[in-house]
Formats: structure tokens, sequence, C-alpha cells
């Protein structure tokens, strides 16, 4: 935190706040509750604001109104930026099966992964691993949806090594077969 013209400049961890929706809800809500927003990405924000006419309980408040919370705890901030990275990982960049997501987020954040895992488990109440798993799903129905690949090239994409094994997660995370699930797409 530092200070410019008595306005305070802070990074605010933000918990539950995973996609670019959440992003535009946040921003609307800080902005209206006095903040000016320098950045903002998903699990994150830079904002500035009088701390006479703004407290960091009133951005709390806000933010729990709408359905985030406001991360002080390192680990939690940890656990959120695991999130983040995973989440980036899968949906936003062009997504490496080859690279495995145990070594990319071990180089990313120079800890072990058996440490990220224990971290994010304890503070997001699932492990690490079913999480990448229920995010890579969410890329498969994205991929089906847009109905130009085959599943077998989705399969593959997404580093499954086959059809079946695609199917069964997709079946156990969702409850429906994905073929299923592309007839009603």
């Amino acid at each position: 935190m530092k200070g410019t013209n008595n306005y305070i400049e802070s990074k605010l961890y933000i918990g539950n706040m995973v996609c670019e929706c959440c992003t535009r809800i946040v921003k609307t809500e800080l902005e209206k509750a006095g903040c000016s927003v320098k950045q903002i990405i998903p699990g994150m924000a830079k904002v500035s604001y009088n701390p006479e006419k703004v407290t960091m309980e009133m951005i709390s408040n806000v933010l729990k109104k709408n359905g985030f919370s406001l991360i002080v705890d390192k680990d939690k901030k940890l656990a959120e930026e695991i999130k983040r990275s995973v989440i980036d990982l899968i949906h936003n960049t062009t997504y490496n099966a080859m690279v495995r997501n145990s070594d990319y987020l071990s180089g990313k954040f120079g800890k072990t992964y058996q440490y990220l895992s224990s971290v994010f488990s304890e503070n997001e109440g699932m492990t690490l691993e079913k999480f990448i798993i229920q995010q890579r799903i969410e890329k498969v129905k994205s991929l089906i949806h847009e109905g130009q690949l085959t599943l077998s090239e989705i399969a593959y994409m997404m580093g499954y090594s086959s059809v079946q094994y695609l199917s069964t997660q997709f079946k156990n995370i969702t409850g429906v077969s994905v073929t299923d699930y592309k007839k009603r797409a």
C-alpha cells in the first residue's frame, strides 16, 4: 500500500472472482463505492481510494454483497493465484497437453507441486487435481458448443489418451455422457 495525494493504492486479492463477468461486476461495484480501479484481472484488483471516504471494511462489504471475498491470508492468496493460473492455462491459452499441469504450476510459483496442492486443498475444500479436471471438462464443454472439432480431436487437444477416458471423466464430473451432452449442444 502506498499513498499519493491523500489516496491509498492497494492490491486486493479477491476470492470467487474467476471470469471476465466477475471482473466487470467487481470493477463496477468498487467504482460505485468510491475506488478508482487501476487494473483488474480475475482474482485481483489494483485500486486507489481516499481513506477518509473509503475503508477496507467498506470494500470487503461491497465484495461480500456480490458473492466475492477479500483475501488477506497469504495461503488463501496463493490458492487464489493457483486457481487463476489453472483457469488461464486451460481456458485462455492454447492448451498444451504435452506440458504437465504439475510442471507448469511448479515452474510458475517456484514451489513443489505437493506444496501447492496442499495449500490449494486446505483453502478451496477440494484437491487441486479435481479442480484441474473440472476446468478441463468446462473447456471440453466449450469446445463441444463451438462445434468445430470431433470428440477425438477434443480428447487429443485436452490431453486425454482416448475418447473413452474423456467420456469417463466427463460423466464423473457432469453426470451426463459426453455423447448425450454433444447431442443437446
